[in-house]
């Protein structure tokens, strides 16, 4: 199981004197932490489309065989909250392309407040169908889908995202999941919000065990699986980060890097 473990983002004040080494200009980020990590998942594209120009420079800026996840636009997810997906995942994907090999899933992160309607969850899915996968994706392009009501916990739901391939993204929050543990593809997706653990927002051991024992479970053989931090205050995703990584290898699984903070 290959395990991908990164974090939600690279461009934070509080990881200045964490990650960063003292003096380094924001603008040599990237490259600091792309020679760190082998992922990030990119939140800010779910702001603003970034220009070509600037994707283009992500993927100059970063070694062979770095992946970064793109959060795919507000407008899809909260403006048109995904009816009409056809124009904005073109142009998403039109622009995500620019980063070449190293374009690694997308994540749709869905409004707290849309209530399931699997129907247009899967037209949406089918438009991001037309657009092939790259690195090691095989097939159309990987998508995570990150639901966040209620009401999307349905065996329908679950056969939309079964029939296109698209993995449900396990969430946590206080340790706990946040979402069913459905394996809908072959590939697995996870994302940490906040951890119980003190000091706040990190997570505790007993925690980060359970998740990798879980992966493991799910995803037992040749499956990639990307691992997010999103608790990114005071640096934790950065200590949390390395400290899965550390019990996935001690698992015996395929563990890309994640140094300890200040190592």
């Amino acid at each position: 199981m290959p395990v991908l473990v990164g974090t939600s983002g690279w461009q934070y004040r509080d990881w200045r004197h964490v990650l960063y080494p003292p003096g380094l200009p924001e603008r040599d980020w990237l490259e600091h932490y792309a020679s760190r990590y082998a992922t990030v998942e990119n939140n800010g594209t779910f702001y603003r489309l970034p220009a070509p120009g600037t994707v283009a420079g992500w993927r100059a800026r970063t070694p062979g065989g770095f992946i970064m996840t793109v959060k795919a636009s507000r407008y899809l997810t909260h403006v048109r909250r995904l009816r009409d997906p056809a124009a904005p995942v073109e142009r998403l994907m039109r622009a995500a392309a620019e980063l070449g090999d190293r374009l690694g899933p997308v994540l749709l992160q869905l409004p707290p407040n849309l209530r399931a309607d699997p129907g247009v969850l899967d037209a949406c899915l089918g438009e991001f169908a037309r657009f092939p996968g790259t690195g090691a994706a095989r097939g159309p392009a990987r998508v995570a889908v990150e639901p966040r009501h209620e009401s999307w916990w349905t065996a329908e739901t679950r056969q939309v995202l079964s029939r296109h391939n698209a993995a449900l993204c396990w969430a946590d929050r206080l340790g706990r999941p946040v979402t069913p543990l459905w394996r809908t593809a072959d590939w697995g997706y996870l994302r940490f919000h906040e951890g119980a653990a003190h000091p706040w927002p990190r997570y505790g051991t007993q925690a980060l065990r359970g998740w990798a024992a879980r992966t493991a479970e799910a995803w037992p053989g040749g499956a990639d699986v990307f691992v997010y931090f999103n608790n990114d205050q005071h640096a934790a995703a950065l200590y949390d980060a390395a400290a899965f990584a550390a019990i996935a290898r001690r698992a015996g699984h395929q563990v890309t890097g994640a140094p300890e903070p200040g190592a």
